[in-house]
Parts: C-alpha cells; structure tokens; sequence
C-alpha cells in the first residue's frame, strides 16, 4: 500500500468560490497543445484536466535541446513541460463542512490533492456567495477556507477524542501512530503526521489525555498547514481595485504563498495564438502580432478591437507583472510537494530509451519526497520487484533499491537481474 501510494499520480486541486475566475483558470491551465492522450496518466477523471509543470531540462545542462523529444509533454530550448493533473474542487460556499451545497463532495474531491491553489478574486467585486458588490475583503475568502477544512478535520476528531485517547494508552501507541490512524482518510503519512507534532513543538512520549480543546486545535492546523499546502492564486489582477488588496494579502500571509493571476487574459491569448492572430507561447511575458514579426509572418491581421484588447492585456498583466501567472501558479503547487523529478534511460552515457532516432530524456516522472528507486522502478516495469538489481546514475555509480532518489541523481538506468549470474538492462 505505501509504495502504491507513493507512485500515484501528483494531483494539484483547484478550489475557489463561484465567479472567483475558478473555471476561467482551470480553463487557462488545462486546455493548449496538449493533445489527447499526450500524457502519461491511466485515467481522466470528468472533473480533471491535465497542466503544464514548467522546468528546466536536463538536455540544456548536457548541450541536447536539439535532440530531446519527451514521449509526453514537450522541451523547448531546454524548458521542459511536463503533464500534471488538475482536479476542479467544487461545492467551495461557506458550511461546507456542515454539508451545505456540496460540501460533502468539496471534502471528499479535497482528500485527493496534494496541494491546493486556492482562486481568490482580488478585485474585491464579489462577496463570499460569488455575488456582485463592492470593496468585498478577499482575505475572507482565505480565512472561510482554512475554516472549512480545519472544522472538517477537527469536528471528525472531536466527536472521537474520548475514545481515541482510550485506545491510545490501551495500546500505548506513540502519538504519530495514533494520529495516523485518525488522519489516513485525509491522504496522510506518518511522515506527514511526524512533521505535524514537529510543527506543534510536541515530542513524543507525548499524554495525549491531557491534550485541551486548543492543543487539538494546533495539531489540526499544523496538520492541514503539512498536508494541504496551498498557494492563494490572487486571480483578476488588471482591475482597477485590485492593486490595494493585493497588498493586504501579501502582508498578512507572506509572497511566497502568492501568485498575481489573469486566467481570463491567458485564456484570450491562447484563443488569439489558435486563431492565428499572435505568436504565443503559453505562460510568456510577451506575444507577437504580425506587424511585429515582420513581411514574412504568417499571422493573420488582426483588427482594431481584436489589437486594442491586446494592447490592454499586454500594458496591464504582461508588461506589469511579467506573465499571467496561470502556471506559474501550478508550478508554486507543485513546488510545494517537494518533488523530484526523475528522468530513466536505456543508455546512461548518451541518455536515449531506445533507438538514438527515437530522441533524448523520453521520460520525466514526478516523484514525491523519499520515493526509492526500487519504487520507481516497479512502477515502470511490475517485473522489477523480483529482479531489480541496481540503477546506475550518470557518475557511474550504482544505487541500490532502497536508496532514495535525489535530484544529484535524477537521471538512472535500471539493470535488473534473471539469475545470480546475469544482469541485463531494462526497456524502459
């Protein structure tokens, strides 16, 4: 089950309350080149979508940006795209955890992402209902988040803590074990809980029987704090009113957990680039329109409207804050998991899966932190559990199965055994 789980597809969940520009983002994020099928994942869920995790590529370090051609996703000059899923979180209204709307639903679409992006309307133009006002406080919206999932979380506990703290000394589990067994519906790990009492400044042998309604209270926040890290994406940030707001919410909860958003602006630019009208790569600080590319562009003109609003787009959000910040908002989400990103070959020294015609650096697999190499190795090749040998990294050196992956050796070769006597080399 813990190798299972480690292997499972990354998933970083959109939440936001209705006319936050939720749909809008998850639109901008998720629609593009990536045509169907292009990406590595089994199944699709109805409310999932699949973004871009932009990186740099291994292929410009080595000088082979000319030949590296994933098998999904893309590498342009040595920046690479690789696919993530999205899960559209509905049902965001004040009471969710009380079941009001779809909370039901909300909570339980919740417990499948790692992390969160949290759309917030910085405009202030509409209140916690999604209904048109003004001067609405977006850190409301923030703060009835945290509340939702904090009273989802605490409410399940303490109808229960009589009774768990009885079976906690009958058993005298340490309080990691403990937790654990109350939090595992949620997606956690021991090590999620560990770092949890290590947040709290609890350390074990901890008398959970002499815990207070307030102690429970910061466990359940450091847990959530662990657990659900999540990035507040301050959506609508060409409105006149949003400059004011922005600030407050950077003050209060810290810029590293904010991304500035116009999921409407790369949303028009994606349909200008499809159109023809602009030359656009999605997620840019600029765009070309054929003017601009000189007499041998094969864009089309585009009329005065059509180039009005762009100029707008470009003066307020690209020129202003350097991009739309629709994926740099994934990739804080992402980042936030700590990944590793993991890039198996065939042939360690010229990093092909195959054929040398067939390209460089096939695959790009996100891992989690403390996945080993045996565990992505049998997620590759099932076969691998009984035969896995060593991997070899690009120093030569070789790593055992129960090595942990790290990104000084994120590029491997597994080699597995058929007998004691003869080793051979995996397809990937």
């Amino acid at each position: 089950k813990k190798k299972q789980k480690k292997m499972r597809d990354l998933i970083i969940g959109c939440v936001g309350k209705p006319s936050a520009g939720k749909s809008t983002f998850f639109n901008a994020a998720t629609s593009g080149d990536a045509k169907v099928g292009n990406y590595p994942f089994t199944t699709i869920e109805p409310n999932q979508g699949v973004s871009s995790y932009i990186t740099e590529c291994p292929c410009k370090k080595y000088g082979k940006s000319d030949q590296c051609k994933p098998r999904h996703g893309q590498c342009k000059n040595g920046k690479r795209f690789v696919p993530v899923k999205l899960l559209d979180v509905a049902g965001l209204v004040p009471g969710a955890s009380e079941g009001l709307g779809i909370g039901n639903k909300f909570l339980d679409d919740l417990r499948h992402a790692d992390a969160l992006m949290h759309i917030v309307d910085v405009s202030g133009t509409t209140n916690e209902k999604g209904e048109q006002t003004e001067n609405y406080n977006p850190i409301n919206d923030i703060e009835w988040l945290n509340h939702e999932i904090h009273s989802w979380i605490f409410n399940n506990l303490d109808k229960k803590w009589t009774n768990i703290v009885r079976r906690h000394m009958a058993t005298n589990s340490t309080a990691v074990e403990t937790l654990q067994n109350q939090f595992s519906g949620y997606g956690s790990t021991t090590t999620f809980v560990q770092t949890t009492l290590d947040k709290a400044g609890i350390k074990e042998p901890s008398q959970m029987d002499k815990w207070d309604t307030n102690k429970i209270k910061l466990v359940v926040q450091k847990f959530i704090e662990t657990r659900f890290p999540t990035v507040y994406v301050l959506n609508k940030i060409d409105h006149q009113n949003s400059d004011k707001n922005i600030t407050k919410i950077c003050e209060k909860y810290g810029s590293d957990k904010v991304v500035l958003c116009s999921g409407l602006a790369e949303c028009f630019l994606r349909k200008m680039t499809q159109q023809g009208y602009i030359d656009y790569e999605y997620g840019a600080s600029d765009f070309q329109l054929k003017d601009e590319q000189g007499e041998d562009s094969t864009l089309k003109q585009a009329d005065e409207k059509v180039r009005n609003r762009l100029q707008r787009i470009r003066d307020m959000v690209l020129y202003r804050y350097g991009g739309t910040g629709v994926f740099d908002a994934v990739a804080r989400a992402v980042d936030f998991t700590e990944p590793i990103l993991a890039y198996p070959v065939r042939d360690i020294t010229n990093f092909t899966s195959g054929k040398v015609t067939s390209g460089l650096f096939r695959d790009c697999i996100i891992l989690r932190p403390n996945t080993t190499f045996r565990e992505l190795a049998v997620s590759l090749i099932p076969e691998m559990g009984k035969h896995f040998a060593y991997a070899e990294v690009v120093s030569g050196q070789r790593r055992s199965g129960d090595d942990i992956i790290t990104t000084e050796d994120q590029i491997m070769k597994f080699v597995m055994s058929i007998d004691e006597n003869l080793t051979v080399q995996t397809q990937i």
